[in-house]
């Protein structure tokens, strides 16, 4: 795990910090970015989701899709937890905090949106992040490529239809015409962009051509992504300023979802007897979240100054400590996992 992935909660908190002071400083000028839309899209921060993106996907190789079946159960669990699970129970414990617990202390508009900022994080499942879960853990590096490029397949049809169904279940009104364009702008496009430049890089002929070509294009990954939470924060300085207390509500059902998310997915896999190296990396992706989408979808929907902005935000400022969290209880109990599935003399 490089600096920018390790300490990156650190470097949101100091984005968020910068959003914060600068919007408050220099309010013109984040009304000006703000006021630069085509068809709901912000022009910046379409760029700095691009600069995000855009490097997850080249790492995606389809053609390892054929090796599915050499190990179809890990497979399963995951497709089964991300798509049939997760975003169901995300719909349910920010509908029970934002529409329950925490009716007295959010606006009825505020905590609306905080909803479909959640249910948005809940329908993305991770595509560049769990490749490090994956290494730290010590998950079969082939498996965990063969699980992210058919999550990423699904994405492209599922993403838009589950979204539509949870938000319109909490009577949240979504435009199908700007559901369906984030999709395309922000899944299709930089999924077959990097598909066509893997392509090229490895008709080069030369083997680390890709490596030393995603290595460079890392940073700016973190970069676009530091980019727009400050843009992020800037747009609703004042408000989070009034109101802190929402960050932390946010947080909490948040937290919540992760923690239930990776314990069901465990004990599911303790069951059906995975290997650990098989496991480890499906608890991982069931857990995290492709926030990046989250966010963008989030802006084109609902606007930059939304709470549901606001609240694909905050999770990536969770989930990073949360899943080192993971990655630790991972390792502790590997022998233990290992011993009780039988998968122990299989390991390397």
């Amino acid at each position: 795990m490089g600096i920018f992935e390790r300490y990156l909660s650190v470097w949101v908190g100091l984005a968020i910090l910068a959003g914060l002071v600068l919007g408050n400083l220099l309010p013109d000028m984040f009304a000006l970015v703000a006021s630069l839309e085509y068809a709901h899209v912000n022009l910046v921060i379409a760029v700095l989701i691009w600069v995000m993106i855009y490097p997850m996907m080249v790492q995606i190789d389809f053609s390892s899709i054929k090796d599915v079946k050499k190990s179809p159960q890990g497979l399963i669990l995951t497709v089964v937890i991300n798509w049939l699970v997760k975003p169901f129970t995300m719909a349910l414990l920010a509908w029970l905090f934002f529409k329950v617990l925490f009716v007295d202390w959010v606006d009825p508009q505020s905590a609306t949106e905080y909803i479909a900022g959640m249910i948005l994080l809940g329908v993305a499942p991770c595509t560049a992040m769990v490749f490090v879960w994956s290494q730290l853990t010590k998950g079969d590096p082939n498996y965990t490529l063969v699980q992210v490029s058919v999550n990423d397949l699904i994405m492209v049809v599922a993403f838009a239809p589950i979204c539509a169904l949870l938000l319109g279940v909490n009577d949240i009104q979504v435009p199908w015409e700007t559901l369906l364009s984030s999709v395309f702008l922000y899944v299709v496009l930089p999924l077959v962009a990097g598909a066509l430049t893997r392509k090229k890089l490895e008709a080069d002929g030369d083997a680390e051509s890709l490596n030393r070509f995603v290595g460079k294009l890392k940073p700016w990954s973190m970069l676009g992504l530091l980019g727009t939470v400050v843009l992020l924060f800037g747009f609703q300085a004042q408000t989070i300023i009034d109101e802190p207390q929402n960050i932390l509500l946010i947080a909490i059902p948040l937290m919540i979802q992760t923690y239930g998310i990776f314990f069901i997915t465990y004990y599911i896999a303790k069951k059906m007897k995975l290997s650990h190296k098989i496991a480890a990396p499906a608890c991982m992706i069931a857990t995290s979240n492709f926030f990046e989408l989250a966010v963008a979808v989030a802006i084109s929907l609902f606007g930059l100054h939304s709470g549901a902005a606001l609240a694909t935000v905050v999770g990536v400022l969770v989930e990073v400590p949360v899943m080192l969290t993971l990655v630790a209880f991972v390792n502790s109990r590997r022998s233990k996992f290992e011993a009780d599935t039988g998968t122990q003399a299989v390991e390397t």
